[in-house]
């Protein structure tokens, strides 16, 4: 293996020139970052140039600025289309972090060397390389998992030693990606040796016989199942691919070009030791002599390039991981920052974080399972040579101690510690839009603190910080960014005056964010922008507004309520259609609760509510006539929702309008059978009919003049999800058991799956309930003119032992 030079051999370079030395690292790799700061220590830099977009120079000063707290990354966007936009996350184990975190500590010059942001926001397709360098050499080492290689001879050493190595592995791999082929082994047919090829098959592939590819990057140490061969460099087989050759991506070749460009260019302003800290896939094109800067002018020349504002933004860990699509993600963040956080003990520290994440999730696991589990890790390290247990052997560990094999509670850890979740943070005064910093000053004043998991918060909207808060949370709904997402509460209250809200923070709302920007610099003035355009645009129906008006309300909007108010009026005064009026009643009722608990004047908003009643009243008539089954039942279910709407606002004349409005409904008889059972039924809860009225209209809708399925449809419209009016109303009861009793076979299997659906919906308990009715009342009970026979014999018995046990005598 080819040994780095010592710093006097360096010094003595840089004597007599200037020495660049190039860093092939993986992103986010805490052994590459270790390695990395230790090569830093080592050759002491007078100049670094990092991997990432040129223009984001000026924000390297924030590097070391009090609240910096990684993960963080680099966000790029264009200001007039802020979807547009480019994440370049940075976590503390990521190799680039920690150079810079050198640099701004050193008080060395650093700056970013790839292509500016201007440049890859205007580049329209998705360019990238059809190769897998760390698959390719994992494969050549004998490993079918890139991840498990990597972390295995990188991740879990530090050596300083590995970067030349790598940038060989990697220059090999170049040669055969242009030449069209890959590195993967060749394939062996059932009875072959696993010996590599032969020195003639590497020679017509034109690849050297002594490559190092593999050799040190691999540490030499391939797994059990590796194949065997004088080099690791001879169990790699290139064969030809008879498919499209891969070539380097020529934005690939453009973003190397700019890289030399920017080293030519520090090495002209006098710098004498420059590293240079890429992607390992890089490191062969920046190695070595640049050159002439003719070839890398001419491929730069008409990049396109557009306006860009590039910030800092706080990031996630889960957005890291390779499952979040990011493309140079990982598999295990919280591992690796772990190995990188953790440098006394890792194992044991990680296995006694496992042990706690069990715990807390009610499974027992003691003391003596996390000794057990760090034997186990130590010894499957040491039967698969590797100098330090990996992730593999200690998730083993864990599935056979800790998890006794089960799966499910092994994924747990995997999400909450391989995986892991944490939030950065930025400075305070990191360049941002003003929508922004006004979320911020909200946040700290009202106290709420920005987490990456999913926690809960029951608001009490009495107080003022509850109300607050609710109306920062509903603001930002209103902007599309859901940091909270209204539940259900595990805090019970009967009344209006208690909100429940999930909060998660995601990194994605810094784009969501800025994209909110462009309707008002503050939260409230951005949310009554935007409600306003939205329900001013044309096609908004009634619902539609009244949904607004009641998110307005929630918000505190004030200043758009008026305008919604009003847009409100003149799309019901022009909509006929009663349908729209009933599903817009509820959510105008609703506004008006909620603006009762919240003390706003909702005066305006009562009148509107008024002219929709009256408009609803006055269309009910027309709207129940000629319905089909599927229209019914849908119109049912509004008549249901506007009911409970006009009993929970409690208003004399809205009700009684609406019961009036009910009752005509109720006394038709060329309407559909769902509607008329269900107006009934609604006012005889509201105390507008009573008990033998009820009974009354049943017995005249069950009478033979209508149909079967007619008569089933009346019912279901009564006793819709209300089955406990049979235990109670005896005479209701008998009349549908009669009817029912009384059916031919054929009449009873037609009309069977309606009555199932009626009486399916019903509670179990309720269900229960009406078969003890039946029971207890006989199969025709309380019909007239049948005697009722009874054993005198066998009660003068039951009354003598009732008197002995009393004493009484007989």
């Amino acid at each position: 293996m080819r040994k780095t030079n010592t710093v006097d051999e360096q010094q003595s370079a840089a004597s007599s020139g200037p020495v660049t030395r190039v860093f092939g690292i993986r992103h986010h790799g805490p052994g590459s970052a270790r390695s990395l700061r230790a090569a830093l220590e080592q050759f002491r830099p007078d100049a670094i140039l990092i991997e990432g977009p040129a223009d984001a120079d000026p924000l390297v000063g924030y590097v070391a600025a009090e609240g910096m707290s990684p993960p963080v990354a680099l966000l790029a966007y264009v200001p007039d289309q802020p979807a547009k936009a480019a994440f370049w996350p940075f976590a503390v184990f990521s190799p680039e972090w920690q150079a810079l975190r050198y640099a701004v500590e050193h008080a060395v010059p650093v700056r970013f060397c790839d292509l500016p942001a201007t440049t890859v926001l205007a580049t329209e397709d998705e360019p990238g390389d059809r190769i897998d360098p760390l698959a390719e050499l994992a494969a050549a080492a004998g490993y079918d998992d890139a991840e498990r290689w990597w972390d295995a001879v990188v991740e879990s050493v530090a050596d300083t030693d590995a970067f030349e190595a790598i940038t060989e592995a990697m220059g090999a791999l170049r040669e055969a990606a242009e030449r069209g082929m890959t590195a993967n082994p060749i394939e062996v047919e059932p009875g072959d040796t696993c010996e590599g090829p032969t020195h003639d098959q590497l020679q017509q592939e034109r690849i050297a016989p002594d490559t190092v590819v593999g050799r040190a990057a691999l540490g030499e140490a391939a797994s059990e199942n590796a194949p065997t061969g004088d080099t690791v460099g001879e169990a790699i087989g290139l064969e030809h691919a008879e498919r499209e050759p891969l070539g380097i991506d020529t934005h690939t070749l453009r973003r190397e070009a700019y890289m030399r460009q920017t080293m030519r260019k520090v090495l002209k302003e006098g710098a004498r030791r420059v590293a240079v800290v890429c992607g390992a896939w890089h490191a062969p094109a920046l190695a070595g002599k640049l050159g002439p800067a003719t070839a890398d002018t001419k491929l730069l020349k008409g990049l396109p390039k557009v306006k860009a504002t590039v910030t800092w933004v706080p990031w996630t860990h889960s957005r890291l991981a390779t499952t979040s699509g990011y493309g140079a993600g990982i598999t295990s963040p919280g591992w690796y920052h772990h190995l990188f956080t953790e440098t006394e003990q890792p194992i044991a520290r990680w296995l006694t974080k496992v042990a706690g994440v069990l715990r807390a999730h009610d499974l027992p696991v003691s003391s003596a399972h996390i000794i057990e589990s760090v034997r186990l890790a130590d010894t499957l390290a040491v039967l698969r040579a590797r100098p330090l247990a990996g992730l593999s052997e200690v998730t083993e560990a864990v599935r056979s101690v800790m998890c006794a094999g089960d799966e499910t509670m092994l994924r747990l850890v995997a999400s909450e510690l391989v995986v892991g979740e944490a939030l950065g943070a930025v400075p305070d005064g990191t360049p941002t839009v003003p929508l922004d910093a006004d979320l911020r000053a909200r946040i700290r004043a009202l106290r709420l603190e920005q987490e990456a998991l999913s926690r809960n918060l029951d608001l009490d909207l009495r107080k003022e910080r509850g109300v607050e808060r609710s109306r920062l949370l509903h603001r930002l709904r209103v902007l599309g960014i859901d940091w909270g997402t209204p539940t259900t509460g595990e805090v019970r209250s009967t009344g209006t005056f208690r909100e429940s809200w999930t909060l998660r923070w995601r990194p994605e709302f810094a784009v969501a964010i800025i994209e909110a920007s462009r309707w008002g610099t503050t939260i409230r003035t951005a949310a009554e922008a935007k409600i306003l355009d939205t329900a001013g645009r044309e096609g908004s129906t009634v619902g539609d507004l009244t949904d607004a008006l009641e998110v307005a309300l929630l918000a505190d909007l004030g200043d758009a309520t008026n305008g919604l108010i009003t847009r409100l009026e003149s799309a019901a005064a022009l909509d006929h259609d009663v349908t729209h009026l009933l599903a817009a009643l509820p959510g105008l009722t609703r506004t008006l609760r909620y603006g009762d608990v919240r003390g706003t004047d909702t005066e305006a908003l009562a009148h509107v509510a008024d002219g929709l009643l009256v408009r609803i009243c006055a269309g009910l008539p027309g709207a129940v006539t000629g319905l089909d089954t599927d229209a019914a039942e849908h119109l049912r279910t509004q008549l249901d929702a506007a009911h409970t709407a006009i009993h929970t606002r409690d208003n004399d004349w809205a009700t009684s309008e609406w019961l009036a409005a009910l009752h005509r409904l109720a006394d038709r008889d060329d309407v559909h059978g769902a509607l008329v059972g269900r107006a009934v039924r609604l006012l005889a809860d509201a105390g507008r009919i009573d008990e033998t009225d009820s009974a009354r209209r049943l017995s005249a809708a069950l009478s033979i003049g209508n149909t079967a399925a007619a008569k089933a449809a009346w019912i279901d419209g009564f006793l819709g999800g209300r089955g406990l009016i049979l235990v109670h109303d005896r005479e209701l009861l008998r009349l549908i058991d009669d009817w029912l009793r009384g059916l031919g076979d054929d009449m009873f299997v037609e009309i069977l799956p309606l009555l199932r659906r009626t009486f399916g919906a019903f509670e179990s308990g309720e269900r229960r309930a009406i078969g003890q009715a039946v029971r207890d009342s006989g199969s025709g009970a309380s019909r007239t003119g049948e005697e009722a026979a009874f054993d005198i014999e066998r009660g003068l018995v039951a009354m003598r032992t009732v008197a002995d046990i009393l004493g009484v005598p007989v």
